[in-house]
């Protein structure tokens, strides 16, 4: 996965090389320290490895793994210059504990599917933010992205409600709330594994509260800050849910 997302990254900095060299200069590309040409050959062979790499953990995690890359280079190639700039993200995102499954026990339990629907909302409220840090560069540059058509405040509003609701789900529905075992040795990894699960949710609750308070800034460069936090905060609400997936797993 790794691999798939340096791919994506450097696909993107290449397709953007452009509108960076304005907005965001600092940007390897942009800023003449790299050329296209060698973001176009890491493109290459992050995405070979991660093929590679998740093509060794079974047919369903390459599966996987290649939706993740073709979403992701749908985007950075068409889609993000587009209304329809969150899909790639809202369906990608569910698939990134799905291919992580995969790949360790090469099947996913049927309590990870419950977490697909809270991932496509997490992940359309992750685009959003993404597209309000680059509000005034996408309006400039006379793209029709999701933001630009919305407004940014009114964009804030749908990313904040949607990933309101995105954490809420995700912590109501959370397996494994009610498995912590006494003190046994046996009931210990289930013991840690809890603590994980809790402090999973609570702490990626915060991060997502944090997170849409800062993007709410008119500095683009604070925004980036809140849509960072807030992808911080997604993490970690999806290991609190793998951890309470693995305690109801195992028992």
């Amino acid at each position: 996965m790794l691999g798939i997302q340096v791919a994506i990254g450097a696909l993107n900095d290449v397709v953007d090389a452009p509108l960076d060299a304005v907005a965001k200069p600092r940007k390897p590309i942009a800023a003449g320290l790299v050329g296209s040409r060698a973001g176009l050959a890491v493109a290459g062979g992050g995405g070979l490895v991660g093929l590679v790499l998740s093509g060794v953990s079974g047919a369903g995690t390459l599966v996987a793994g290649a939706a993740c890359l073709g979403l992701g280079w749908a985007y950075d190639l068409r889609l993000s210059r587009t209304s329809l700039s969150w899909l790639p993200l809202a369906l990608a995102l569910p698939l990134l504990p799905i291919h992580a499954w995969l790949g360790a026990a090469g099947v996913a339990p049927a309590t990870l599917v419950v977490l697909v629907p809270i991932g496509v909302l997490a992940g359309a409220a992750l685009a959003l933010a993404n597209g309000i840090v680059d509000a005034e560069r996408d309006s400039g540059s006379g793209r029709p992205a999701t933001v630009v058509r919305l407004g940014r405040r009114r964009a804030w509003i749908v990313q904040s409600v949607v990933l309101a609701v995105a954490a809420g789900l995700a912590v109501v529905l959370a397996p494994g709330g009610g498995v912590a075992g006494a003190g046994s040795a046996a009931a210990a990894p289930a013991a840690v594994l809890g603590l994980v699960r809790t402090w999973g949710l609570l702490l990626g609750c915060v991060g997502i509260a944090l997170g849409g308070v800062v993007l709410a800034s008119p500095r683009a460069g604070i925004r980036e800050r809140g849509w960072e936090l807030e992808a911080v905060g997604v993490a970690a609400l999806g290991i609190g849910w793998l951890a309470g997936v693995s305690i109801a797993a195992g028992s």
